[in-house]
């Protein structure tokens, strides 16, 4: 939504906020199947898919009147950077909070009556490919639509958060993960150029439960900056190359074969697919992939696992690995001599969620 629309519906007046304490969160998630054609220059031709899930790992924020008129101060509560500005300016996007810099200036006007501290913390490290960026864009924006009354359903929040990450700040990337965060669960989400439709799934609970039990989180120790990952798939699809165009349209179906084998409780299948799904997404884009990564998704098969794949945009962030329950322990062992680092984790349902609190 442009933000002239949002600005016609915000209030200005902030002295009911000034005793508040403005808080949101919003999920991380893990992606199964179709990274990559969740990108407009590709969907847009060819129609993408995705199947993801939020798990129970958060970006939170909040938002605390200040006592400064039109001034902002911005904190990240897992490293220490601090930035403070004026409203009426236009703050310098130097890589130092600029999701929240961006997120300020979409939604708030410059004529706000009031000033406010902000602050953010995650669970997981950026670039870990679970979705970290659009969750913290996603919780600003819940912070920042309750301090100024603005409204929005779950689409226009994941188109909005899509024009801050993507328009404002330029960073390249897809729209799966605005879109899975912003509603939560476990979704089969469509791309095309006349739509997006999210369609959650209604996967019976105790299966979810052994789902659960079969996957491990691993993280690779190596974190990666994905937008040259990204920038160089988009060249592979402009230049048409064979490998590319294949790989991705075999990554939008089994997206499909993927949902069916969960819906009917074929979790053999499904490992399997996630295999699958890594090949195609090396043969989409080779740059994806590292030596180191694929030393550990070997070990981790040589070990027990019956199927792996590397979340995210490649070459760093976290495992998604399927395994028979009695042969976790060896996994464990086996990737924690290469650096891995094991994350519990578990589905949850929701998505962005916001709330006030009477305390700092």
């Amino acid at each position: 939504m442009p933000p002239e629309t949002l600005t016609d519906r915000v209030g200005v007046d902030a002295d009911r906020h000034r005793s508040q304490v403005l808080r949101a969160r919003a999920p991380l998630r893990v992606s199964f199947s179709g990274g990559g054609t969740d990108m407009p220059f590709y969907y847009a031709e060819h129609g993408g898919a995705v199947l993801a899930s939020t798990i129970n790992r958060y970006t939170t924020v909040s938002l605390a009147p200040g006592s400064d008129h039109g001034a902002v101060s911005l904190a990240s509560l897992d490293y220490d950077l601090t930035v403070k500005y004026r409203l009426e300016e236009k703050p310098a996007y130097d890589g130092v909070l600029d999701l929240a810099k961006a997120a300020i200036r979409r939604l708030v006007p410059a004529e706000f009556n009031g000033g406010f501290d902000v602050y953010v913390q995650s669970d997981a490290p950026a670039g870990s490919g679970l979705g970290g960026s659009s969750s913290l864009t996603l919780a600003l924006i819940g912070t920042l639509t309750a301090l100024t009354g603005a409204a929005l359903d779950h689409y226009q929040l994941a188109e909005l958060a899509y024009e801050i990450e993507r328009v404002d700040l330029g960073m390249k990337g897809g729209k799966q993960d605005q879109y899975g965060i912003a509603f939560g669960g476990f979704n089969f989400i469509e791309f095309a150029r006349e739509e997006i439709v999210v369609h959650p799934l209604r996967i019976d609970p105790e299966l979810l439960r052994d789902i659960e039990c079969h996957l491990l989180l691993c993280y690779t120790g190596r974190t990666r900056l994905s937008a040259g990952l990204i920038s160089r798939q988009e060249e592979l699809v402009r230049e048409k190359r064979p490998e590319t165009l294949a790989g991705l349209a075999r990554l939008r179906t089994l997206c499909y074969e993927m949902k069916n084998a969960l819906l009917r409780g074929r979790l053999a299948d499904f490992a399997e697919l996630l295999n699958e799904e890594w090949r195609q997404k090396v043969a989409a884009n080779p740059h994806v992939s590292t030596p180191a990564i694929d030393e550990m998704l070997a070990a981790a098969r040589q070990n027990g696992a019956l199927g792996g794949k590397l979340l995210g945009a490649g070459a760093g962030g976290y495992l998604l690995l399927f395994c028979e329950v009695n042969r976790k322990r060896k996994v464990h062992q086996a990737l924690e001599a290469l650096g891995g680092q094991f994350m519990n984790f578990s589905f949850v349902k929701d998505g962005l969620s916001v709330w006030r609190s009477q305390c700092r």
